[in-house]
């Protein structure tokens, strides 16, 4: 089979070659997945530069979402087992982790609908408590997952402000349903956000960022108002000033959803089964901008890394329908 592996870290463009490799072979209480389409996530990037917190061994193939096909036809959604990655023909999967892809979505969506939409769900409803009313201040909201995070805060009823960088951004956010759309290269962040919430601020903050989109969020934090720490894609980890957590009165969350894999699996398929009820009502569906073939993997994965990509970015494997 085709498969991209990484045999020495770097920039993904460099380092991902694509080449002929035996099929995985599942080990105990795994399954081997035809690969009909995989999604590219911000992970998959720090792996190949060997800055992510799991580092398979070299040579690894990246990948870490994918909607498969199970040898007796179903259609399901996974995280591979590294280190056979999803940026393949086959990978592997932990059986018992399966989770039955929406009959309402096609395979890029499905593909899509894991990491992304299970961390804003989580971030949102288990850790920030967000209520129909209330404000949400997404960062990075055309993004892969602002976009979830967007979705699923207007599914709850919450007005939300998007922060993009660009124009080309901002009007996907609008397309989203952003109530307001900020562009931090055009207009100040604080003052906009400000002057949309009439001085009170976002009751709750999604920041998959870091660096200065944090600062930001620490100026325009409502009373009592939650800030999610999700990522940085900025590549700067911010060190709050827990006196300004205590003098504003608002609460610093972190989220890290993979630890729910482990410390409480069946939270993952309750949400699973909300995600899979919203999808099937039309409250949310995966923005995926482009489907690529498997060759051009390595390239979609580095835009993704250079920050010029909207929603997801799906691989769909030659001869896989998706």
């Amino acid at each position: 089979m085709q498969a991209w592996q990484v045999h020495e870290n770097g920039e993904p463009s460099e380092v991902m070659r694509l080449a002929d490799v035996a099929r995985p072979v599942p080990g105990e209480g795994q399954v081997l997945l035809k690969v009909r389409a995989a999604n590219i996530n911000f992970p998959d990037v720090l792996m190949c530069r060997g800055h992510y917190q799991v580092r398979p061994p070299l040579p690894f193939t990246p990948g870490v979402e994918i909607c498969g096909e199970t040898e007796d036809g179903r259609r399901v959604i996974a995280n591979p087992a590294l280190p056979h990655g999803g940026f393949a023909e086959y990978a592997v999967a932990d059986a018992a982790a399966l989770l039955s892809a929406p009959d309402s979505l096609d395979d890029a969506e499905a593909a899509a609908l894991h990491i992304g939409y299970q961390t804003g769900w989580f971030g949102l409803h288990r850790r920030a408590h967000l209520e129909a009313g209330e404000t949400l201040l997404v960062h990075a909201a055309a993004g892969g997952v602002g976009s979830a995070a967007v979705q699923l805060g207007k599914a709850a009823g919450a007005t939300v402000i998007g922060v993009v960088g660009g124009a080309d951004k901002a009007a996907v956010a609008r397309e989203l349903g952003c109530d307001v759309v900020v562009d931090r290269r055009s207009e100040d962040v604080v003052a906009a956000v400000k002057e949309a919430t009439g001085g009170r601020g976002a009751d709750v903050i999604y920041d998959p960022v870091g660096g200065e989109a944090y600062t930001q969020s620490t100026k325009v934090v409502a009373f009592e108002g939650r800030i999610v720490v999700v990522g940085f894609a900025s590549g700067t980890i911010p060190s709050p000033a827990l006196n300004h957590a205590l003098v504003k009165n608002y609460a610093i969350l972190g989220l890290h959803w993979g630890l729910y894999n482990t410390k409480n699996p069946k939270l993952v398929q309750h949400c699973h089964e909300q995600l899979t009820e919203l999808a099937a009502r039309g409250a949310i569906k995966p923005l995926i901008s482009e489907r690529v073939p498997l060759t051009g993997a390595a390239d979609a994965v580095q835009r993704l890394g250079d920050g010029v990509t909207t929603g997801r970015i799906a691989v769909v494997p030659t001869g896989v329908q998706a």
